[in-house]
């Protein structure tokens, strides 16, 4: 097929399915950047196929795709860690990453939230169900990927991925309720 033929038919469906597409994507993702990505992927993959032509249902294929690449991104998707918990307060932003390795210099008050966080902390952790506990301490104490921590328990990747987010998410809602109790 001759490139000037191929870019028309890109160019046409693009213009026939783009609006349909992100209409179709948008419910499905986080946000507005999410959904362009994705779109931006099928609209790559469909530019780059060389049987462009040949395709018999264009429409059900652009969908096919969309949907496999919405899949992909929850596949993909990156784990959760409990330093991106950040509080705002009527000074700004502080992570609770910035709090517990905090030095000893801040002062007497701050040692003490810190060692009540650290506390809260390995209380929540205990709660954990064992699986999630090691996952959780193999990650983020002792610094192992997630493909190490499956590779070594025997585990899919995705449910080491599972059970990391669920510990992070636990270990969000057992902070923000200190935050809420301090605050109070």
């Amino acid at each position: 097929m001759p490139q000037k033929e191929k870019e028309s038919i890109i160019s046409q469906t693009v213009s026939n399915y783009g609006g349909k597409l992100m209409s179709y994507i948008r419910p499905k993702v986080k946000n507005t950047e999410d959904a362009e990505d994705i779109l931006q992927e099928v609209w790559y993959q469909f530019s780059s196929l060389t049987n462009i032509s040949e395709i018999v249902n264009v429409g059900g294929w652009l969908y096919r795709v969309t949907a496999n690449k919405i899949t992909d991104r929850y596949r993909k998707k990156k784990t959760e860690n409990l330093e991106d918990f950040v509080y705002e307060d009527e000074d700004g932003t502080f992570s609770i990453k910035d709090i517990l390795l905090m030095d000893d210099s801040a002062g007497p008050e701050v040692k003490m939230f810190q060692d009540e966080i650290w506390k809260k902390l390995f209380e929540a952790l205990d709660e954990l169900p064992e699986k999630q506990r090691l996952v959780y301490v193999e990650n983020e104490l002792n610094d192992k990927t997630l493909q190490e921590i499956a590779d070594e328990q025997g585990e899919n990747i995705k449910t080491i991925i599972s059970r990391k987010n669920y510990a992070v998410k636990h270990l969000r809602n057992r902070l923000r309720k200190l935050y809420e109790d301090l605050k109070s």
